[in-house]
């Protein structure tokens, strides 16, 4: 009966209890749910594309983890794949944490692209890394953007972004910055030639990069309970001297006033995707 509760049964054991099984778990066989703190079989919470099967909390994917939920296997060409970000303002510690985040990552840098087929389509695909410097939008990560939005115009097939990211980078200044102008800009060629672009909204989706191409989508959808907004509650609160909402710069409160088009649940994001995209182009 106590495993069925760990599971996720009605008869789950308080979260005291499962603190305790987890500690004589093999930390390899079971996974903790960050959420509610379900103790889930880890071979099938990464087979749910690492979603709760308790609480349906969506846990952080990777770029390439992305990449993998939502193109068909076999099929993915990666891009640019050994462009690397300078230290233009020689910022202290800069190439330390960039060191770091390559070698915990396993990528030259925040951002991916390709291309591939979405159940038989050919997309243009570009996915953002939390896990590389929270996500953080800097020359590289732009100019990525960019030419993936290139591709998609040159060869004029449909372009999905996925962004999981704190913002802009600090570390490279006005160069980071820059990037919304460039990337925005490059969003306005492709949606001027008439080809798509949907741009999906993971947790978290705030400052730089929502405020210029990942909210300029012909159609923007959210990850459930994604965090969406341009500055934190936090200093919301601080500035204005008001107390925001519970679920403020969560996907349903976006939903609720108008943000975003739709809210869907990762077990079904490609065959979404699929389906807005042969109502747009069939």
């Amino acid at each position: 009966m106590a495993t069925a509760g760990i599971l996720g049964n009605p008869s789950d054991p308080s979260r005291e209890e499962m603190e305790a099984l987890w500690e004589d778990i093999p930390h390899d066989l079971m996974t903790k749910c960050s959420n509610c703190g379900a103790l889930l079989v880890t071979k099938d919470w990464l087979r749910e594309n690492k979603v709760c099967s308790r609480c349906g909390h969506h846990a952080r994917l990777g770029a390439r983890e992305r990449i993998a939920s939502l193109i068909d296997e076999g099929t993915f060409e990666f891009w640019d794949t050994e462009l690397q970000a300078r230290d233009p303002l020689h910022f202290p510690d800069y190439k330390e944490k960039r060191k770091s985040a390559i070698a915990k990552t396993h990528l030259k840098d925040s951002y991916v692209i390709g291309k591939g087929d979405l159940n038989g389509r050919v997309v243009a695909l570009g996915a953002s890394d939390f896990r590389f410097m929270g996500g953080s939008m800097g020359s590289v990560f732009g100019e990525k953007v960019t030419r993936l939005l290139e591709h998609a115009l040159e060869e004029k097939i449909p372009a999905i972004t996925v962004t999981s990211t704190g913002g802009a980078r600090m570390q490279e200044g006005l160069l980071s910055l820059m990037q919304m102008a460039k990337t925005s800009a490059a969003v306005a060629r492709l949606q001027a030639a008439g080809i798509p672009f949907i741009s999906v909204l993971a947790d978290p989706s705030t400052a730089g990069v929502l405020a210029s191409f990942a909210s300029l989508g012909d159609l923007l959808i959210a990850e459930p309970g994604a965090q969406i907004g341009f500055t934190g509650p936090r200093v919301i609160e601080q500035n204005l001297k008001i107390k925001l909402p519970a679920d403020f710069q969560s996907a349903e409160f976006q939903m609720q006033h108008g943000q975003l088009d739709m809210i869907v649940p990762r077990p079904k994001l490609k065959e979404t995707l699929a389906q807005v995209l042969s109502l747009l182009l069939d």
